[in-house]
């Protein structure tokens, strides 16, 4: 790693411009992802994850896919309904958030939403990754397939991701009008409408467009008892437009969306009486006291894309993605959830990114081959003020605002290649080269009498800046993978594979940087050390029974090297009460499980089901304790990472004189979940299970359907995130109390263990009419 100082943080547009004015005059254009069709290959799906359209059974990577209508006959809302699905697979709305995402796959994630820190776990709109997790709770509408890959990916993908890939691909546009229209209604005055509209622009349909509008609503499902908000409310408006070329021996796609989220602050639960107002613990966890309304909340997220895709010979294919994205988010986060200003955090979060992909195809006889290039150019600027005002005796209305501007240049070559030895045997290799640059600009100042102007306050500083810091690192890494492949016959597919993962390092935006001992410089201090991993996979994809049974195994190993662990904890700075972000390179953790999806079709009874077992830990987890490095290994947990993860569903095709009429119902289930590496027991969530069930009317042809669906129907209780800041061991965790019995603050005056819950039981009913 080298650690330059620079002047600035410039932007850097010269090589996204560059480089689409490049492809598009020597590629011409990249399709749209395949769509999922299923049926046509006796019910398996047609997926896209070796970049190249295969049946699901026949791809060796352990991954799952899911069909549009798949989705909405189980009534899936947004993304996160994925975890309920698939194994080893956590996916939440961020704690105090409603469209910040926090994703992990087999015990790999981020859950820290500011600059600084990448995502462990990649998401993807129609092959464009999201750089940032803001917004990335994406909405599920116009969606024709969810592919969730697991383990290392970095041959086949424009960026690496350690953990694992999700996704999200729309529809393409055929060459006939359509018109779609779905309407919701249900439990707390959900109201949601979906319009879509299709048609060739052209007479021999060379040139085809398409419109999508959406919006989605929800009353909450409790209220904030201090500034009389609903809570956990839903109020957005979505679009996406498409305009697709088909040629010959070409194809275009320029595609643009946009998403506006109004919905209200989501705020937490206390799980402990206030120790400075006497708050009380509310008897409907979905109810708050949290007071912070300003900024008044709101996200914008849009972004564009041109896919491009020219066939100069049968064998050679030739790609080119193109992307623009930018969100802004405003957010009151109250962690304390009391009317009092203590421990109130206004935020925002201002991100873009420029990103151009390249690829070369080749596929001739028993050889297939892939070449691309990745340059990534993002910013991400996050500025927060934690409010200290409560009976503050020293400073009267201090705040400690950071505002930090992360700026990431990256590129990366990769190739995959494989090759058929024989009709049953088949070798595959790739490689990636990885450079990533972080620059970073921080600032960490105290103000007095109300905090900084960028939230409203006076503006006034108090004392020198804690951390004024400008530099630069670069991270670079080479990472390859290497499986073999064996189909005995066409309903069999094994493998066994190895790969590499690698996440950069960066900057802690909430570091102090008069912290940083004698000797070490600022810089130095607020850095963290990149990840790597080693991944070992072994799987079975096998169709049995004349293919009325579909059942896919995977076992995995994977070694994880300084694993960066994101997080703050109150701290004095200057005399100053104050809260200090501190990272830890962790050293080792080992995740090593089994996973099993399995369908059974019996006549008009259809099985389906998964389940995951992970035994995650850490092997070595060094931190300063006194002073002095200590390894605390054997009392810490791998977050949001539970060792169990299943489902079960059956559906029952029910006879009826004309269309088609489904009754589903299932299960779905969690084993204990900590939300830290350090087990808290007001923040862990003790195993559940969530029971759903459906009863869904096909007219004839799909004209329309008319579905009833319930939701977490047993109206389970169960906690997705939250925050604490109270007195703890600092080697084993355990809570310290005062002698009357009563945890001890460590940040503000009225304690903070704060939760977020997820949806409780809703009803629902959807129409949708095709035309």
């Amino acid at each position: 790693m080298a650690l330059n100082a620079r002047n600035s943080i410039r932007p850097s547009f010269a090589m996204p411009f560059g480089a689409v004015l490049l492809a598009s005059v020597a590629i011409g254009a990249l399709p749209a992802p395949a769509m999922a069709q299923e049926g046509a290959n006796n019910g398996d799906i047609i997926v896209t994850a070796r970049r190249r359209n295969e049946s699901l059974n026949n791809v060796p990577i352990t991954m799952t896919a899911l069909t549009g209508d798949q989705l909405a006959a189980k009534g899936f809302a947004d993304i996160t309904s994925l975890a309920d699905e698939v194994p080893n697979v956590t996916l939440e709305p961020s704690r105090g958030t409603n469209s910040t995402l926090s994703a992990f796959i087999r015990g790999v994630g981020q859950q820290d939403p500011v600059s600084g820190f990448e995502q462990g776990v990649g998401i993807y709109l129609d092959d464009v990754y999201l750089n940032r997790p803001q917004a990335a709770v994406l909405d599920i509408y116009d969606v024709e397939r969810v592919e969730v890959l697991r383990g290392p990916q970095g041959t086949l993908y424009g960026r690496n991701t350690i953990g694992g890939a999700i996704k999200y691909v729309t529809k393409k546009i055929d060459d006939k009008l359509h018109l779609g229209l779905r309407g919701t209604y249900g439990s707390y005055d959900q109201a949601d409408g979906v319009a879509t509209i299709s048609s060739p622009i052209t007479k021999d349909g060379l040139i085809r467009a398409s419109g999508t509008l959406a919006r989605l609503t929800r009353g909450g499902f409790g209220r904030n008892l201090t500034t009389g908000l609903s809570n956990y409310n839903k109020d957005i408006w979505a679009g996406r437009g498409t305009i697709e070329v088909h040629g010959d021996k070409i194809f275009a796609r320029l595609t643009g969306d946009y998403t506006h989220d109004m919905s209200n602050p989501r705020g937490g639960h206390r799980e402990i009486p206030g120790q400075y107002s006497g708050a009380p613990v509310l008897a409907n966890v979905f109810d708050t006291q949290a007071g912070l309304n300003s900024p008044k909340q709101d996200v914008k997220a849009w972004g564009w894309s041109l896919f491009l895709e020219a066939k100069p010979t049968e064998a050679l294919t030739l790609r080119s993605i193109t992307a623009f994205r930018k969100d802004d988010s405003a957010s009151p986060i109250d962690f304390d959830a009391t009317a009092s200003q203590d421990v109130d955090v206004p935020a925002y979060y201002r991100n873009k990114q420029w990103s151009q992909e390249l690829q070369v195809l080749y596929s001739k006889g028993r050889f297939n081959g892939m070449a691309g290039f990745y340059y990534l150019y993002a910013t991400a600027l996050t500025q927060f003020g934690v409010n200290l005002f409560t009976n503050n005796a020293i400073v009267a209305g201090l705040q400690a605002y950071t505002d930090a501007n992360i700026r990431t240049d990256t590129m990366a070559g990769f190739v995959n290649m494989s090759y058929d030895i024989t009709d049953q045997i088949s070798i595959e290799a790739g490689g990636r080269y990885t450079w990533d640059k972080r620059y970073a600009q921080i600032l960490r100042q105290n103000y007095s009498g109300g905090g900084s102007s960028v939230f409203g306050g006076p503006g006034t500083p108090f004392g020198a800046a804690s951390t004024n810091f400008l530099g630069s690192a670069s991270y670079t890494k080479f990472t390859p993978r290497v499986s073999l492949n064996w189909r005995p016959d066409p309903n069999n597919t094994i493998y066994a594979s190895f790969s590499q993962g690698f996440k950069g390092g960066g900057f802690d935006p909430r570091g102090v940087g008069v912290n940083a001992p004698a000797g070490v410089s600022q810089g130095q201090f607020l850095s963290f050390r990149p990840e790597k991993v080693d991944s070992y996979e072994i799987g079975l994809k096998t169709r049995l029974f004349d293919r009325k049974l579909a059942l896919n195994l995977a076992a995995f190993r994977m070694d994880y090297k300084d694993v960066q662990i994101p997080g703050s904890v109150a701290c004095t700075v200057g005399g100053l009460p104050s809260f200090c972000g501190v990272v830890s390179n962790a050293g080792k953790a080992r995740m090593q499980g089994v996973e099993a999806e399995g369908r059974l079709k019996l006549g008009a009874l259809s099985l389906n089901g998964s389940l995951g077992y992970i035994d995650a830990k850490y092997l070595q987890y060094i931190t300063l304790i006194a002073g002095q490095p200590t390894d605390v290994a054997a009392n810490r947990k791998v977050q949001n990472t539970p060792s169990w993860t299943g489902n079960a569903s059956a559906t029952y095709a029910i006879p009826v004189p004309s269309g088609s009429l489904d009754l589903s119902g299932g299960v779905s289930w969690k084993s204990t979940t900590y939300q830290f590496e350090i087990p808290n027991p007001y923040l862990d969530q003790p195993a559940y299970a969530l029971f759903d069930a459906s009863l869904v009317y096909r007219a004839p042809g799909g004209r329309w359907t008319l579905g009833v669906y319930g939701k977490n129907l047993a109206d389970k209780r169960y906690k997705t995130s939250g925050y604490t800041y109270v007195s703890a061991n600092a080697t084993t965790g355990a809570l310290n109390y005062t002698s009357a019995g009563n945890l001890i603050p460590t940040l503000g005056k009225e304690g903070v263990l704060t939760t977020y819950w997820g949806n409780p039981r809703q009803v629902f009913a959807t129409a949708t009419v095709n035309f």
